[in-house]
């Protein structure tokens, strides 16, 4: 194996023309990241700079971002960068839960959850969604779960609302739901890995205690790279200083992103604090979307009129197309592809999600008018 290595050096990306993944579309870079990540790409680039906390680099500003600049962006008291999403809710958990303690999540919570929770040793208490076609979160759900698991005994230690779910794009009313969990003194994590960098999100006005974004999903990083927000009280066990190894954080093993996907965070972050102020823009763009995709047949899951990029749709047009098209159910995915679009999983064809995020109207006509083209070529004659 040794002896046939070309193929690792020339990893060329096959991109198509309009990319619709939602995983995807708010990581895109902006001319600035792709500079940065061009400078910084080295390995440990950035620890050229450090005196033995990440976070305390004034060169670049790192300091400035994680102090001051990101806090105020979050409406949290104190930082931290983190590896994604996923590493931050699994630090909070970790230094707030003893294993054994109860964590209550929404039904529709991501799966990273799910394994944060197992891996501190966690038991779970579900809040169920409304059934189809909404598959909405309340807080009376969140109420009803924390009393189901104090009657099975045991200490409820953290409650976790995703703002917006990565299936349906719903955005639950969050601040009923931490005003639910504050009346039984147990502490909201928000999980904003498809709404910060995308959205308004303030975990103050929100009521969260603790808060996670995902910056190669939404604010325009490299990554993988993620942010960890929480307020004064929460903060001090979450970033709990070492016994043992001076100005090192215990739950963020001493230092986390160290070179191209922070400084692409960085630098990406005037762009994504402008398009956050335009987010009423991308709401009404995704819901004119949605309204033609309907015209065509497929119908939008999730709460309407819907809030989010993010649109799960129905399609039994298309699933009944695949029980007769030569490509089966990957005619979809390879359809698509001829006309420069991606970003729907090969093999979909009845459910499928995807985003509008950043995308024109001309694009979106252009993926409108792809899906005509392709129901319309498969018509019986």
């Amino acid at each position: 194996m040794l002896d046939n290595l070309e193929k690792f050096c020339n990893l060329l990306r096959e991109a198509a023309e309009i990319n619709i993944d939602p995983l995807q579309r708010g990581g895109i870079l902006t001319p600035e990241a792709r500079a940065a990540l061009q400078e910084w790409g080295d390995g440990y680039s950035v620890c050229d700079f450090c005196a033995g906390r990440l976070d305390r680099i004034k060169t670049p500003p790192v300091e400035e971002f994680v102090h001051e600049v990101l806090p105020e962006f979050l409406g949290t008291d104190e930082v931290r960068v983190t590896h994604g999403a996923r590493e931050g809710k699994f630090a909070a958990m970790h230094a707030l839960c003893e294993k054994g303690d109860w964590v209550v999540m929404d039904g529709n919570a991501h799966y990273t959850t799910v394994l944060a929770a197992e891996r501190a040793g966690l038991r779970i208490e579900y809040v169920p969604s409304s059934k189809e076609p909404d598959y909405a979160i309340s807080a009376e759900g969140f109420t009803e779960a924390i009393e189901r698991a104090y009657e099975q005994k045991g200490n409820v230690s953290l409650a976790v609302l995703t703002y917006p779910d990565g299936n349906y794009g719903n955005l639950p009313d969050a601040r009923a739901i931490a005003d639910a969990c504050h009346d039984y003194n147990v502490p909201l994590l928000l999980n904003g890995a498809y709404s910060i960098g995308r959205m308004p999100v303030n975990g103050r006005e929100l009521g969260a205690d603790i808060i996670v974004g995902s910056g190669h999903k939404s604010m325009a990083a490299s990554g993988p790279v993620g942010v960890l927000g929480a307020s004064e009280e929460y903060a001090k066990p979450i970033f709990r200083i070492s016994s043992t190894k001076k100005n090192k954080e215990v739950e963020l093993l001493g230092c986390t992103v160290r070179g191209a996907p922070l400084l692409t965070l960085m630098a990406s972050f005037p762009a994504v604090v402008e398009r956050v102020r335009r987010w009423q823009e991308e709401v009404d763009k995704a819901r004119w979307f949605s309204a033609e995709m309907e015209k065509l047949g497929m119908i939008q899951q999730g709460e309407r009129p819907h809030n989010h990029d993010l649109m799960f749709f129905l399609a039994e047009n298309l699933y009944e197309i695949s029980q007769r098209a030569k490509k089966g159910r990957y005619f979809l995915y390879r359809d698509l592809k001829e006309r420069g679009i991606c970003g729907i999983k090969p093999g979909l064809t009845r459910q499928f999600k995807l985003s509008t995020f950043g995308l024109g109207r001309v694009e979106l006509e252009k993926v409108l008018q792809a899906f005509a083209e392709i129901i319309e070529s498969y018509r019986p004659t």
